[in-house]
């Protein structure tokens, strides 16, 4: 795929030129506060690009799922408090999306400043599935730019949706591919075209069905497969062993069986967890010990232990694995993170990762997270993906709408 640069965008020069950008500031929040600013400083390198040169930047991102309408708790003004003080750019905020505040402040904005959109999913029409309604509301977006605006698209974490500002938004006016966007794809080729091998890819979350399709396209292509987290219990149970009140996706135990065969006829080792931290209930005070991961039934819990972490003996084995690796993907967390007394499988996960001096990839969401919240620094890994879902399509060979639509233009 081929796509216009940023670079070009700029040498064709911006001085003065409106220039609606698709961000990814869809950040976790506590309230009003926002607790991982990851995607939010990954944003501002090409915001700052396209100010630096003059260009009247208008800011367009999505957080959250409102439901089509205006939401104060999905509002984007935290996220974009935390962009101004991050980048002490001229920041200004519009109340809504295309409304009059927005329309009113893109014809105000002055060279080098920045305005930022309201949630573009405030409105219903960003997500429809009717094209009709998402160009309606792409043309809407595009007349804040005036005669001569432009588009950069600079969202990995979107690209994988259909959606108005990010596919059909692309069709109206000169489309440019961002530089974060360009990274993410460069990483992401990597472990798809030519991985250095070993290659160990680290699967975790919650369920099965969530990684049915990336599972299925890394068999051929990893050496060593490490599945954690919640889905490694219907892989346990296909292999016979009991789980007690664990996770488990009852309806995906013959794919997990047919996996496993799979694996052994392609040459690929899926690595299952040996022991597991076993609860009496979910939460921060519940009691908990460790158990063999074929004998989970049998401790204090019986039938009732929930599994809520992979053991010690699972993530020092894990973690071998990745040390000998050249090339390391990872996606999902091994345990609930955000519970210390169920976060240490993630953390060694982490550790070993962050020692390794493999190209390391932490594919988004709640992998970068767990980083973050476990107090590791984005530094310590080759590349911290800005996009869990998209990273996971991309690596299932899935067609991103947001990427085609920059490559349809000429």
């Amino acid at each position: 795929m081929t796509f216009h640069t940023l670079d070009e965008l700029i040498a064709d020069g911006v001085l003065g030129r409106h220039v609606l950008v698709r961000s990814d500031l869809n950040v976790p929040l506590d309230g009003f506060t926002v607790t991982d600013d990851g995607r939010i400083r990954a944003s501002i390198p090409v915001v700052q690009k396209l100010a630096d040169a003059g260009a009247r930047v208008i800011v367009m991102a999505h957080l959250g799922r409102p439901q089509g309408e205006p939401d104060p708790q999905y509002s984007i003004s935290p996220a974009a408090t935390r962009l101004a003080e991050l980048s002490g750019l001229d920041v200004r905020t519009a109340s809504d999306v295309t409304g009059p505040s927005a329309v009113a402040l893109a014809a105000e904005l002055t060279d080098g400043a920045v305005l930022i959109l309201e949630n573009v999913r405030f409105d219903a029409r960003e997500t429809s599935k009717d094209d009709a309604e998402r160009a309606a509301f792409a043309a809407e977006l595009a007349a804040l730019t005036g005669q001569n605006g432009a588009y950069v698209n600079d969202a990995f974490g979107a690209v994988h949706r259909k959606h108005a500002s990010v596919f059909d938004i692309a069709a109206l006016l000169p489309a440019y591919q961002g530089d974060l966007v360009a990274t993410e794809m460069r990483v992401l080729k990597t472990l798809t075209e030519a991985p250095k091998r070993p290659y160990v890819v680290v699967l975790g979350g919650s369920k099965v069905s969530d990684k049915l399709a990336v599972i299925d396209n890394l068999l051929g292509r990893a050496d060593h497969l490490l599945i954690g987290g919640g889905m490694a219990f219907t892989f346990l149970k296909a292999q016979g062993h009991e789980v007690g009140g664990s996770l488990l996706e009852v309806d995906q135990l013959e794919t997990c069986r047919g996996y496993l065969k799979r694996a052994k006829e392609l040459g690929c080792d899926i690595v299952l967890p040996t022991d597991v931290v076993v609860a009496s209930k979910f939460g921060a005070d519940a009691e908990h010990e460790v158990r063999t991961a074929s004998d989970i039934e049998g401790g204090s819990f019986g039938a009732t232990g929930l599994g809520l972490d992979i053991g010690p003996d699972s993530g020092e084995k894990f973690a071998s694995y990745i040390r000998s690796a050249n090339t390391v993907f990872w996606n999902g967390p091994m345990g609930v993170f955000e519970i210390p007394a169920f976060a240490e499988g993630t953390r060694a996960v982490a550790g070993a990762l962050a020692e390794s001096e493999a190209f390391s990839v932490v594919g988004g969401g709640d992998s970068a997270a767990a980083v973050r919240t476990l107090g590791f620094h984005d530094d310590e890994f080759g590349h911290i993906s800005t996009g869990g879902g998209a990273s996971l399509e991309y690596l299932e060979g899935k067609e991103l709408p947001g990427l085609t639509a920059l490559e349809a233009r000429k």
